[in-house]
């Protein structure tokens, strides 16, 4: 099992830390920060820039934690808020199938992540270094609550800020 967990943390989490990279700093032919900021944007996430900010460093650094084991929850938290986000805003509106633009790819990274969460990374992680290799089905569910109650918590704050910002007329900030 320590291998499957192994390949599973590296895979999802390595994925996951490039998915972050394109959107951050356009590596992997990523839209970059400034892509990122216009998809945002149009989809009415205000501030786009904090927003892009947001989902770019959720997905590297908690993509990178869960491939490093690190922190466990808490990357899983991450991944899975920005996830759920992309899921509410983009997808969910085109059904399941990743084939016309759906949620399946996001759903099955979300259950990996509370997977990694609720059965702790392994031995060979950092989080066993300080002896939690191991963590339970309460991390699983505490990764997912925080994670989809993150995604509501800044959805309806960009939806605040979106609504003051048409009123005011401003421009972006």
């Amino acid at each position: 099992m320590a291998l499957g967990t192994l390949a599973l943390r590296l895979t999802v989490g390595g994925l996951l830390t490039a998915h972050g990279l394109q959107k951050l700093r356009g590596t992997f032919d990523g839209p970059g920060i400034e892509g990122t900021t216009g998809m945002m944007q149009s989809l009415g996430l205000h501030p786009a820039r904090r927003n892009a900010l947001a989902a770019a460093w959720s997905e590297t650094a908690g993509g990178a934690a869960l491939a490093l084991g690190a922190a466990t929850p808490a990357a899983a938290a991450a991944v899975i808020g920005a996830m759920t986000t992309a899921i509410r805003t983009v997808h969910a509106k085109n059904g399941v199938w990743n084939a016309k633009g759906g949620y399946e790819f996001n759903a099955v990274l979300i259950a990996a992540a509370v997977a990694i969460a609720a059965d702790g990374p392994g031995r060979a992680s950092l989080d066993a270094l300080v002896g939690r290799s191991r963590w339970g089905a309460g991390a699983g569910l505490l990764a997912l609550l925080a994670g989809v109650g993150g995604s509501f918590a800044i959805t309806e704050l960009a939806k605040r800020e979106a609504e003051e910002h048409q009123a005011a007329g401003g421009a972006e900030a």
